[in-house]
């Protein structure tokens, strides 16, 4: 395997020399790497078995090249050259160095000769491990003139610029945030620091060998050093990186089929610098206080005072951008890029798509996680639209695929992060008229009415590994319900059905948690009775019509035959929820359905995300429109982490621990456990709505001899409750909170991505990776 991997390397002239003999010696031979390099007999022999992870001295000697290219300044092509190379070299023979662990520590060891000042053997006390040469090696290549930043010389007459005394925030790559001035593209430097960026990529990607630690403690060593205060360049590379991923604009000027007639060279720039931006940003938030922003200097992009935060400076550094002129070019460009996959127009494949938007919403995450500031800019407008819809069309598109199990839990984890802010529900009634071709039913509504309709889709028809998911799909929902103005007819049927699914007795027996999700379409269901009655005649009457449904669950089955009964027709249908009755309708105009994987395609495995009740944090919406956190009750606290007081929108999480188990171990429902959750199920406000008001529209309906629906819609539009039902029960919203569990889920998500996105050419393929697992759909 080994020798594979200088196979698409270009190796710089005079490296590997062969003796006359015909064979590869790691001494005087091997030019100009280091003079006098004693032979080792680890690396002897013909060429096609020379080793290079096993040759002691071609890594130092790769890492000493790009060092002294960086004192230098690579003026020189050759020097350009041999740093290219070098950087090849290393991208290609890093992994198999790390998959190895007695080669692991390697470069964290010192090496003579390389001192922290260069000096040579007078300094070989304080030598840098070699990983920490490298590091600062490729953060000076990277703000080199003429190399990979445009030099400020006016003249080719001027002395060549020092790199050690340039102040390198003045060459940050691209206008935005804290830098005004867009430098001239140009090409060669694009492609020089997507080499460097590639190599700096594969550094980090030792924790890919690693398996998945229990406790996500553990940091790596690699990012720690580079994002430290040993890094001079660790502010305008953050800035740079940044920068670049939200400028980049892939239609341009809108030329149809420009991207078939030239070369896009600043894309690939892009997706490396996406992928190595999210790789610093990976911190365990739970771990530590979350960077919070307090600071409203003015004139600079980022608050003077140190903020409480980690010492990864970049994290600091995301978490300190406060101007809202910042958070609009960061908004803007990340909902553009987005937003690309989804455009079409009369011309087929016209437009430039691009593929990184797993990296992107990974990235939006952390800018929300890390930076409160940025997620309330993101909420107080209706912009958030515009991160939503393309995140409902990727969930949509990829449910049948079980190779984007992960695309579609980091779209909804994003979704429940917004749905803990009273704004986004707010935002959500905004008229959706902006058609994107989804495969769902046409509808005239909402954004509201797209999220439910998608969801519907999602847990009606998607992948059956996607189960997990629902509910953190029906929390989100939940979440925005008592601000929705107005469900459309499709909507509330979409609803109905979903309850009538999950209230039959073959699926409430067939799990022990299966009964939660139809807690949450009861608080649904409540939220906007309570709340938002005027204007929701839709859902009232999909209510009436389909209230046989919830008299079902009021008197549901307790005896042991029943329960028996019903699990043995389980048994019978492997189907957990049918489409039947569902009113699908037609599909948007220039829809296509989902497919599932072809065959072949390869997919990355995924640590278990965390149940919903680790998730989140209930929190109660009081009077004045705040939120007060609820804490769990001590006695509860121990069992799930939840609370569980005596209301009945809280109350189902009393009851998690299954009630019986038969010698094998498998669970099984008794006549105890299902009154246990049966006796709370809110069903007060719904029962006294039903009874109010079944009786005035069969009233109407004989009198008037109506069969049309909408004038039993427009009777309902002018009807009210007011004072007929139960006191308003408080909002509840369970707002996500950092936990140790995702972090570890988006550390593996996130390098899984990576992994995949560099397989042509390969990076780490065909590597013992521990981190995933690497499987064939």
């Amino acid at each position: 395997m080994l020798q594979a991997a200088l196979a698409c390397v270009p190796v710089p002239p005079g490296w590997l020399t062969p003796t006359p003999g015909g064979s590869s010696a790691c001494g005087p031979t091997v030019s100009p790497l280091q003079p006098g390099c004693p032979p080792d007999p680890k690396c002897q022999g013909p060429l096609p078995t020379f080793q290079p992870a096993l040759c002691s001295c071609l890594p130092p000697q790769a890492v000493e090249k790009l060092v002294q290219g960086a004192e230098s300044g690579c003026h020189s092509e050759k020097e350009k050259q041999i740093v290219l190379n070098c950087s090849r070299l290393l991208t290609r023979v890093l992994p198999y160095i790390f998959e190895d662990p007695d080669w692991r520590g390697f470069f964290w060891s010192t090496v003579p000769g390389a001192g922290r000042g260069g000096q040579g053997e007078e300094d070989d006390e304080n030598a840098r491990p070699l990983a920490e040469s490298l590091l600062l090696a490729i953060a000076d290549l990277l703000f080199c003139p003429d190399f990979t930043v445009q030099s400020h010389r006016r003249s080719t007459v001027d002395s060549a610029e020092d790199v050690h005394s340039l102040d390198s925030c003045e060459y940050i790559w691209e206008a935005g945030v804290g830098f005004a001035h867009s430098p001239q593209p140009n090409y060669i430097h694009d492609m020089n620091r997507m080499e460097l960026l590639k190599l700096l990529l594969t550094c980090f990607s030792e924790a890919m060998y690693l398996p998945p630690a229990p406790e996500s403690g553990s940091t790596n060593p690699w990012v720690q050093f580079f994002c430290s205060t040993e890094n001079r360049h660790a502010l305008p590379l953050f800035t740079s990186l940044l920068n670049t991923v939200c400028a980049y604009d892939p239609v341009g000027y809108g030329i149809p089929y420009n991207h078939l007639l030239f070369s896009d060279y600043r894309e690939p720039l892009v997706e490396e610098a996406a992928q190595v931006l999210i790789v610093t940003l990976d911190h365990d938030s739970a771990s530590s206080a979350s960077p919070t922003v307090d600071g409203t200097t003015t004139g600079t992009a980022m608050d003077d005072a140190d903020p409480p935060g980690p010492e990864n400076l970049f994290v600091n550094y995301l978490s300190r951008i406060h101007r809202e002129e910042d958070f609009q070019f960061i908004l803007k460009g990340i909902a553009r890029l987005l937003s690309n996959p989804l455009l079409q127009t009369y011309l087929p494949n016209s437009t430039k798509k691009i593929q990184f938007h797993q990296e992107l919403l990974v990235l939006f995450w952390k800018l929300c996680d890390f930076n409160k500031k940025f997620l309330f800019f993101v909420l107080k407008s209706s912009d958030v639209l515009d991160i939503l819809v393309p995140i409902l069309f990727f969930l949509n598109d990829a449910r049948a695929d079980q190779s984007r199990v992960g695309l579609m839990h980091i779209g909804v984890f994003i979704l429940l992060l917004l749905s803990g802010e009273r704004n986004f529900g707010v935002r959500l009634n905004k008229p959706y008229s902006v058609r994107v071709p989804m495969d769902i039913p046409v509808f005239t509504g909402t954004h509201a009415d797209l999220l439910i309709v998608v969801f519907h889709k999602i847990i009606t028809s998607g992948h059956q590994r996607l189960q997990p998911l629902f509910d953190c799909l029906l929390t989100i929902v939940v979440n925005v319900s008592p601000y929705l103005k107005s469900l459309s007819m499709v909507t509330a049927n979409k609803l109905l059905h979903l309850l009538e699914a999950f209230s039959t007795t073959w699926f409430l027996f067939s799990a022990a948690q299966n009964h939660h999700l139809v807690f949450f379409l009861l608080e649904v269901f409540n939220n906007i009775i309570q709340y938002q009655f005027d204007g929701n005649s839709n859902l009232v009457y999909a209510i009436i019509r389909k209230r046989s449904v919830f008299h079902q669950l009021a008197n549901l089955p307790t005896d042991p035959p029943t329960i028996h009964k019903a699990l043995q027709r389980r048994r019978r249908t492997p189907e957990p929820l049918s489409r039947t009755g569902s009113q699908e309708g037609t599909s948007m105009e220039g829809s296509r359905p989902a497919a599932p994987a072809e065959p072949g395609t390869l997919k990355t495995s995924l640590v278990a995300t965390p149940g919903i009740d680790k998730l989140t944090e209930k929190s109660q919406v009081s009077e004045d429109g705040t939120l007060r956190s609820l804490e769990p009750e001590p006695q509860q606290s121990s069992e799930d982490g939840s609370p569980a007081k005596g209301e009945p929108s809280q109350a189902w999480r009393e009851q998690r621990r299954p009630s019986s188990s038969s010698a094998s171990g498998q669970w099984s429902p008794t006549p105890e456990w299902v009154l246990s959750w049966k006796s709370k199920l809110p069903l007060q406000t719904i029962m006294r709505l039903l009874q109010v008001l079944v009786p005035q529209v069969e009233k109407i309906c004989i009198d008037k001899g109506l069969t049309d629906e909408s004038e039993i819609l427009r009777f309902l539009q002018h009807g009210t409750l007011v004072g007929l039902l139960p006191v308003p029960h408080p909002i509840l919203i369970r707002k996500y909170q950092a936990n140790s569990g995702t972090a570890m889920w988006f550390r593996t998500y996130m390098w899984g991505v990576i992994y995949l996105r560099n397989v042509d050419p390969p990076v780490w393929y065909d590597t013992d990776v521990k981190l995933f697992e690497i499987q064939r759909v």
